[in-house]
Protein backbone atom coordinates (compact mmCIF):
# COMPACT_ATOMS: atom_id res chain seq x y z
CA UNK A 1 0.00 0.00 0.00
CA UNK A 2 1.59 3.71 -1.08
CA UNK A 3 2.52 5.01 2.72
CA UNK A 4 3.24 8.83 2.79
CA UNK A 5 4.71 10.50 6.16
CA UNK A 6 3.29 13.97 7.68
CA UNK A 7 6.24 15.41 9.77
CA UNK A 8 5.20 18.44 12.07
CA UNK A 9 7.82 20.53 12.03
CA UNK A 10 6.23 23.78 12.53
CA UNK A 11 5.76 24.18 16.33
CA UNK A 12 8.58 27.00 17.86
CA UNK A 13 9.67 24.65 20.71
CA UNK A 14 9.64 27.12 23.67
CA UNK A 15 9.95 24.80 26.69
CA UNK A 16 13.61 23.81 25.28
CA UNK A 17 14.81 26.90 26.18
CA UNK A 18 16.82 29.60 24.37
CA UNK A 19 17.90 28.99 20.77
CA UNK A 20 15.93 27.95 17.23
CA UNK A 21 13.07 25.46 17.32
CA UNK A 22 14.27 22.51 18.63
CA UNK A 23 13.43 20.78 15.47
CA UNK A 24 16.52 23.22 14.04
CA UNK A 25 18.77 22.27 16.86
CA UNK A 26 21.40 19.29 16.48
CA UNK A 27 22.00 16.21 18.14
CA UNK A 28 25.49 14.76 17.88
CA UNK A 29 26.27 17.14 15.18
CA UNK A 30 22.74 16.29 13.19
CA UNK A 31 20.24 18.73 12.76
CA UNK A 32 16.67 16.75 14.76
CA UNK A 33 14.75 17.52 11.66
CA UNK A 34 17.45 16.10 9.40
CA UNK A 35 17.50 12.79 11.21
CA UNK A 36 13.83 12.64 11.21
CA UNK A 37 13.21 12.93 8.04
CA UNK A 38 16.28 10.44 6.86
CA UNK A 39 14.99 7.94 9.22
CA UNK A 40 11.53 8.16 7.37
CA UNK A 41 12.86 8.49 3.56
CA UNK A 42 15.13 5.89 4.30
CA UNK A 43 12.65 2.85 5.22
CA UNK A 44 11.65 1.22 2.03
CA UNK A 45 7.48 0.99 3.09
CA UNK A 46 7.52 4.92 2.80
CA UNK A 47 6.91 6.63 -0.52
CA UNK A 48 6.87 10.26 0.57
CA UNK A 49 7.97 12.33 3.23
CA UNK A 50 6.19 15.81 3.62
CA UNK A 51 7.72 18.30 5.92
CA UNK A 52 4.89 20.87 7.48
CA UNK A 53 6.81 23.84 8.23
CA UNK A 54 6.40 27.54 9.88
CA UNK A 55 6.31 30.58 7.03
CA UNK A 56 10.04 31.52 8.72
CA UNK A 57 11.72 28.24 8.35
CA UNK A 58 11.96 27.18 4.60
CA UNK A 59 16.00 28.38 4.92
CA UNK A 60 16.81 25.40 7.62
CA UNK A 61 14.39 23.58 6.22
CA UNK A 62 16.06 23.12 2.61
CA UNK A 63 19.20 22.89 4.84
CA UNK A 64 17.65 19.76 7.00
CA UNK A 65 16.43 18.37 3.73
CA UNK A 66 19.53 18.73 1.34
CA UNK A 67 20.53 15.16 0.05
CA UNK A 68 18.04 13.24 1.11
CA UNK A 69 15.72 11.25 -1.54
CA UNK A 70 11.99 11.44 -1.39
CA UNK A 71 11.30 14.23 0.59
CA UNK A 72 8.39 15.69 -0.41
CA UNK A 73 8.20 19.99 -0.56
CA UNK A 74 7.63 21.51 2.17
CA UNK A 75 4.15 23.14 3.03
CA UNK A 76 3.39 25.71 5.54
CA UNK A 77 1.53 24.34 8.84
CA UNK A 78 -1.28 26.66 10.86
CA UNK A 79 -1.17 28.34 14.17
CA UNK A 80 -1.77 24.77 15.95
CA UNK A 81 -0.75 21.17 15.70
CA UNK A 82 -3.90 20.56 14.41
CA UNK A 83 -4.33 22.88 11.41
CA UNK A 84 -0.75 21.88 10.56
CA UNK A 85 -1.70 18.34 10.17
CA UNK A 86 -4.47 19.43 8.10
CA UNK A 87 -2.41 21.27 5.99
CA UNK A 88 -0.29 18.07 4.93
CA UNK A 89 -2.86 16.26 4.26
CA UNK A 90 -4.46 18.53 2.13
CA UNK A 91 -1.36 18.95 0.35
CA UNK A 92 -1.29 14.98 -0.33
CA UNK A 93 -4.78 15.21 -1.62
CA UNK A 94 -3.57 15.11 -5.60
CA UNK A 95 -1.73 12.12 -5.54
CA UNK A 96 -3.31 10.41 -2.13
CA UNK A 97 -1.47 7.73 -0.50
CA UNK A 98 -4.18 4.67 0.99
CA UNK A 99 -2.05 4.94 4.34
CA UNK A 100 -0.68 7.92 6.06
CA UNK A 101 1.88 8.53 9.52
CA UNK A 102 2.11 11.23 11.06
CA UNK A 103 4.87 11.96 13.24
CA UNK A 104 6.70 14.47 15.39
CA UNK A 105 9.67 16.31 14.11
CA UNK A 106 11.01 15.96 17.83
CA UNK A 107 10.80 12.32 17.93
CA UNK A 108 13.82 11.35 15.76
CA UNK A 109 14.86 8.06 17.03
CA UNK A 110 11.64 6.08 15.51
CA UNK A 111 13.20 2.67 15.01
CA UNK A 112 12.32 0.74 11.44
CA UNK A 113 10.57 -2.31 13.31
CA UNK A 114 8.30 0.87 14.97
CA UNK A 115 7.60 2.17 11.19
CA UNK A 116 6.93 -1.77 10.09
CA UNK A 117 4.47 -1.71 12.81
CA UNK A 118 2.59 1.56 12.56
CA UNK A 119 2.20 0.82 8.80
CA UNK A 120 0.81 -2.67 9.41
CA UNK A 121 -1.79 -1.13 12.06
CA UNK A 122 -3.10 1.01 9.92
CA UNK A 123 -3.65 -1.22 7.08
CA UNK A 124 -5.50 -3.77 9.39
CA UNK A 125 -7.03 -1.34 11.72
CA UNK A 126 -7.68 2.26 9.78
CA UNK A 127 -6.76 4.15 13.21
CA UNK A 128 -3.85 3.53 15.56
CA UNK A 129 -1.09 4.50 17.70
CA UNK A 130 1.94 3.21 19.53
CA UNK A 131 1.69 3.19 23.11
CA UNK A 132 3.56 2.34 26.22
CA UNK A 133 2.61 0.52 29.57
CA UNK A 134 3.04 3.29 32.72
CA UNK A 135 5.74 1.85 34.57
CA UNK A 136 5.11 4.16 37.77
CA UNK A 137 2.26 5.28 39.68
CA UNK A 138 -0.36 7.89 38.85
CA UNK A 139 -1.84 9.95 41.58
CA UNK A 140 -4.47 12.36 41.85
CA UNK A 141 -3.39 15.12 43.62
CA UNK A 142 -6.12 17.53 45.62
CA UNK A 143 -5.86 21.66 44.87
CA UNK A 144 -3.87 21.05 48.62
CA UNK A 145 -1.11 19.09 47.21
CA UNK A 146 -2.23 15.56 48.91
CA UNK A 147 -2.21 12.50 47.01
CA UNK A 148 -5.49 11.02 46.45
CA UNK A 149 -6.06 7.66 45.02
CA UNK A 150 -5.22 7.71 41.31
CA UNK A 151 -6.15 5.74 38.22
CA UNK A 152 -5.91 1.67 37.62
CA UNK A 153 -2.39 1.82 35.97
CA UNK A 154 -3.26 -1.23 33.82
CA UNK A 155 -5.74 0.22 31.58
CA UNK A 156 -3.35 3.83 31.20
CA UNK A 157 -0.96 4.42 28.31
CA UNK A 158 1.58 7.03 27.22
CA UNK A 159 1.09 7.65 23.51
CA UNK A 160 3.91 8.36 20.80
CA UNK A 161 4.04 8.81 17.17
CA UNK A 162 4.05 7.93 14.08
CA UNK A 163 0.19 7.76 14.69
CA UNK A 164 -1.38 5.71 11.50
CA UNK A 165 -4.22 5.74 9.66
CA UNK A 166 -5.94 4.95 6.37
CA UNK A 167 -5.69 8.50 4.66
CA UNK A 168 -9.29 8.78 3.35
CA UNK A 169 -10.26 8.17 7.22
CA UNK A 170 -8.14 10.69 8.91
CA UNK A 171 -8.29 13.47 6.00
CA UNK A 172 -11.91 13.51 6.73
CA UNK A 173 -11.77 13.37 10.18
CA UNK A 174 -9.42 16.60 10.02
CA UNK A 175 -11.93 18.43 7.86
CA UNK A 176 -15.09 17.67 10.10
CA UNK A 177 -12.77 18.38 13.23
CA UNK A 178 -11.99 22.60 12.05
CA UNK A 179 -12.91 24.85 14.23
CA UNK A 180 -12.73 22.03 17.67
CA UNK A 181 -9.45 23.20 19.27
CA UNK A 182 -9.37 21.09 22.57
CA UNK A 183 -7.89 17.64 20.20
CA UNK A 184 -4.39 16.76 21.54
CA UNK A 185 -3.12 14.53 18.55
CA UNK A 186 -4.47 12.61 15.62
CA UNK A 187 -6.15 9.92 17.76
CA UNK A 188 -8.18 12.65 19.30
CA UNK A 189 -9.20 14.30 15.90
CA UNK A 190 -10.19 10.52 14.47
CA UNK A 191 -11.67 9.63 17.46
CA UNK A 192 -14.10 12.67 17.61
CA UNK A 193 -15.20 11.54 14.23
CA UNK A 194 -16.47 8.52 15.80
CA UNK A 195 -13.44 5.80 14.60
CA UNK A 196 -11.72 3.38 17.30
CA UNK A 197 -8.01 3.81 17.51
CA UNK A 198 -6.61 0.65 17.89
CA UNK A 199 -2.85 0.65 19.63
CA UNK A 200 0.40 -1.02 18.72
CA UNK A 201 3.46 -1.49 20.39
CA UNK A 202 5.56 1.88 21.05
CA UNK A 203 9.26 2.43 22.13
CA UNK A 204 10.71 3.59 25.04
CA UNK A 205 13.84 5.30 23.16
CA UNK A 206 11.78 6.93 20.56
CA UNK A 207 11.21 10.20 23.11
CA UNK A 208 10.15 13.18 22.50
CA UNK A 209 12.51 16.14 22.55
CA UNK A 210 11.01 18.91 24.38
CA UNK A 211 12.90 20.69 27.53
CA UNK A 212 16.97 21.69 27.23
CA UNK A 213 17.10 18.17 29.95
CA UNK A 214 15.88 16.55 26.63
CA UNK A 215 18.65 17.44 24.76
CA UNK A 216 21.18 16.97 27.16
CA UNK A 217 20.38 12.76 27.53
CA UNK A 218 19.91 13.07 23.76
CA UNK A 219 23.23 14.20 23.09
CA UNK A 220 24.73 11.34 25.83
CA UNK A 221 22.81 8.73 23.74
CA UNK A 222 24.76 9.75 20.43
CA UNK A 223 27.91 9.80 21.97
CA UNK A 224 27.06 6.49 23.07
CA UNK A 225 25.67 5.15 20.23
CA UNK A 226 29.25 6.24 18.28
CA UNK A 227 31.52 4.31 20.51
CA UNK A 228 33.90 3.45 17.92
CA UNK A 229 36.13 6.24 18.07
CA UNK A 230 39.05 6.17 15.78
CA UNK A 231 42.18 7.98 14.83
CA UNK A 232 44.40 7.73 11.37
CA UNK A 233 46.98 9.63 9.84
CA UNK A 234 47.92 11.05 5.85
CA UNK A 235 51.10 12.90 4.33
CA UNK A 236 51.32 14.20 1.12
CA UNK A 237 54.04 16.15 -0.56
CA UNK A 238 54.42 18.05 -3.87
CA UNK A 239 57.44 19.22 -5.48
CA UNK A 240 57.49 23.47 -6.63
CA UNK A 241 57.03 23.78 -9.83
CA UNK A 242 55.97 26.70 -12.67
CA UNK A 243 53.05 28.97 -11.24
CA UNK A 244 52.40 32.60 -9.24
CA UNK A 245 50.74 30.64 -6.42
CA UNK A 246 50.30 27.32 -4.28
CA UNK A 247 46.99 25.64 -3.34
CA UNK A 248 46.86 24.50 0.47
CA UNK A 249 43.63 23.61 2.27
CA UNK A 250 41.63 25.04 -0.58
CA UNK A 251 42.99 28.14 -0.23
CA UNK A 252 44.77 30.23 -3.38
CA UNK A 253 48.02 31.66 -1.77
CA UNK A 254 50.52 33.83 -3.87
CA UNK A 255 53.92 32.81 -4.36
CA UNK A 256 56.80 32.73 -6.77
CA UNK A 257 56.08 29.18 -8.10
CA UNK A 258 53.33 26.80 -8.02
CA UNK A 259 53.04 23.17 -6.96
CA UNK A 260 53.46 20.04 -9.46
CA UNK A 261 50.86 17.30 -9.65
CA UNK A 262 48.22 15.62 -11.49
CA UNK A 263 45.30 18.20 -9.36
CA UNK A 264 45.76 20.87 -7.74
CA UNK A 265 48.57 19.49 -5.87
CA UNK A 266 46.72 20.68 -2.72
CA UNK A 267 48.82 18.63 0.17
CA UNK A 268 47.24 19.86 2.89
CA UNK A 269 43.72 18.51 1.58
CA UNK A 270 45.13 15.47 0.29
CA UNK A 271 46.89 14.35 3.73
CA UNK A 272 43.28 15.03 5.35
CA UNK A 273 41.98 12.78 2.89
CA UNK A 274 44.39 9.82 3.25
CA UNK A 275 43.40 10.20 7.23
CA UNK A 276 39.68 10.45 6.98
CA UNK A 277 40.03 7.02 3.93
CA UNK A 278 42.27 5.46 7.14
CA UNK A 279 39.54 5.81 9.80
CA UNK A 280 37.17 3.82 7.83
CA UNK A 281 39.63 1.24 6.58
CA UNK A 282 39.05 2.74 3.04
CA UNK A 283 42.31 2.83 1.06
CA UNK A 284 43.99 6.01 -0.05
CA UNK A 285 43.75 8.89 -2.36
CA UNK A 286 45.14 7.14 -5.23
CA UNK A 287 42.90 4.10 -5.10
CA UNK A 288 39.63 6.42 -4.81
CA UNK A 289 41.11 9.31 -7.72
CA UNK A 290 43.94 7.50 -9.76
CA UNK A 291 46.84 10.20 -11.28
CA UNK A 292 46.68 7.94 -14.28
CA UNK A 293 43.08 9.38 -15.51
CA UNK A 294 42.39 12.38 -17.36
CA UNK A 295 39.49 13.25 -15.09
CA UNK A 296 41.50 14.05 -12.14
CA UNK A 297 44.07 16.29 -14.37
CA UNK A 298 44.16 19.65 -12.41
CA UNK A 299 40.97 18.76 -10.44
CA UNK A 300 40.30 20.83 -7.20
CA UNK A 301 41.28 18.85 -4.20
CA UNK A 302 37.67 20.43 -2.27
CA UNK A 303 36.44 16.98 -4.29
CA UNK A 304 38.68 14.41 -2.77
CA UNK A 305 37.80 15.83 1.19
CA UNK A 306 34.44 16.08 0.34
CA UNK A 307 34.38 12.77 -0.98
CA UNK A 308 36.22 11.07 1.91
CA UNK A 309 33.94 13.09 4.28
CA UNK A 310 30.80 11.27 2.13
CA UNK A 311 32.03 8.08 2.55
CA UNK A 312 32.88 8.87 6.47
CA UNK A 313 28.54 9.68 6.61
CA UNK A 314 27.55 6.71 4.94
CA UNK A 315 29.28 4.52 7.40
CA UNK A 316 26.76 6.27 9.75
CA UNK A 317 30.12 8.23 11.32
CA UNK A 318 30.62 11.65 12.36
CA UNK A 319 33.51 13.70 11.62
CA UNK A 320 35.32 14.85 15.63
CA UNK A 321 38.09 16.88 14.56
CA UNK A 322 40.71 17.33 11.37
CA UNK A 323 44.25 18.37 12.29
CA UNK A 324 46.80 19.61 9.86
CA UNK A 325 50.69 20.80 9.50
CA UNK A 326 52.17 22.41 6.98
CA UNK A 327 56.05 22.02 6.31
CA UNK A 328 57.54 24.54 4.19
CA UNK A 329 59.87 27.11 4.42
CA UNK A 330 57.68 29.54 2.04
CA UNK A 331 55.12 31.14 2.09
CA UNK A 332 53.88 31.77 5.31
CA UNK A 333 51.25 29.65 6.34
CA UNK A 334 49.82 32.33 9.29
CA UNK A 335 47.94 34.99 7.42
CA UNK A 336 45.79 32.29 5.96
CA UNK A 337 44.91 29.60 8.60
CA UNK A 338 41.89 31.02 9.58
CA UNK A 339 40.51 31.26 5.69
CA UNK A 340 41.82 27.39 5.21
CA UNK A 341 40.03 26.14 8.60
CA UNK A 342 36.90 28.00 7.54
CA UNK A 343 37.64 26.26 3.80
CA UNK A 344 38.30 22.82 5.03
CA UNK A 345 35.37 22.90 7.45
CA UNK A 346 32.95 23.83 4.87
CA UNK A 347 34.26 21.02 2.53
CA UNK A 348 34.38 18.47 5.51
CA UNK A 349 30.84 20.22 6.70
CA UNK A 350 31.48 19.97 10.31
CA UNK A 351 31.96 22.88 12.78
CA UNK A 352 35.20 25.41 12.42
CA UNK A 353 36.10 24.78 16.03
CA UNK A 354 36.77 20.84 15.05
CA UNK A 355 39.24 22.22 12.56
CA UNK A 356 43.02 22.81 13.39
CA UNK A 357 45.71 24.28 10.86
CA UNK A 358 49.28 24.42 11.78
CA UNK A 359 52.58 25.11 10.39
CA UNK A 360 56.36 24.33 10.80
CA UNK A 361 60.04 24.60 9.12
CA UNK A 362 62.16 22.22 8.96
CA UNK A 363 65.14 24.42 10.10
CA UNK A 364 66.67 24.43 6.62
CA UNK A 365 66.79 20.45 6.33
CA UNK A 366 66.19 18.35 3.69
CA UNK A 367 63.82 18.91 0.87
CA UNK A 368 61.56 21.08 2.68
CA UNK A 369 64.66 23.59 3.89
CA UNK A 370 66.07 23.52 0.47
CA UNK A 371 62.63 25.02 -0.83
CA UNK A 372 61.94 22.17 -3.21
CA UNK A 373 58.77 21.50 -2.51
CA UNK A 374 55.85 21.64 0.53
CA UNK A 375 55.10 18.30 3.03
CA UNK A 376 52.12 18.28 5.41
CA UNK A 377 50.71 15.49 7.56
CA UNK A 378 47.02 15.29 8.83
CA UNK A 379 45.15 13.28 11.84
CA UNK A 380 41.69 12.82 11.28
CA UNK A 381 39.65 11.37 13.89
CA UNK A 382 35.78 9.86 13.96
CA UNK A 383 33.24 8.23 15.70
CA UNK A 384 31.06 5.19 14.19
CA UNK A 385 28.99 3.07 15.40
CA UNK A 386 30.12 -0.40 17.11
CA UNK A 387 30.52 -3.29 15.50
CA UNK A 388 32.36 -6.54 16.32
Amino acid sequence: MRTDVIVVAAGRGQRAGEGPPKQFRTIGGEMVLRRTLARFAGNPAIRYVLPVIHADDAVPCATAMAGIARIAAPVTGGATRQASVRAGLEALAADPPDLVLIHDAARPFASDELIARAVAAAAEHGAAVPALALTDTVKIVDRDGFSASGPDRAQLRTVQTPQSFRYDLILEAHRAAAGIDHLTDDAAVAEAAGHRVATFPGEVSNVKLTTAEDFVRAEREAALALADIRTATGFDVHAFGEGDHVMLGGIAIPHGFGLSGHSDADVVLHALTDALLGTIGAADIGHHFPPSDPEWKGASSDRFLAHAASLVRAAGGRIAHLDATVICEAPKVGPHREAMRTKIAEIAEIPLARVSVKATTSERLGFTGRREGIAALASATVRLPWTD
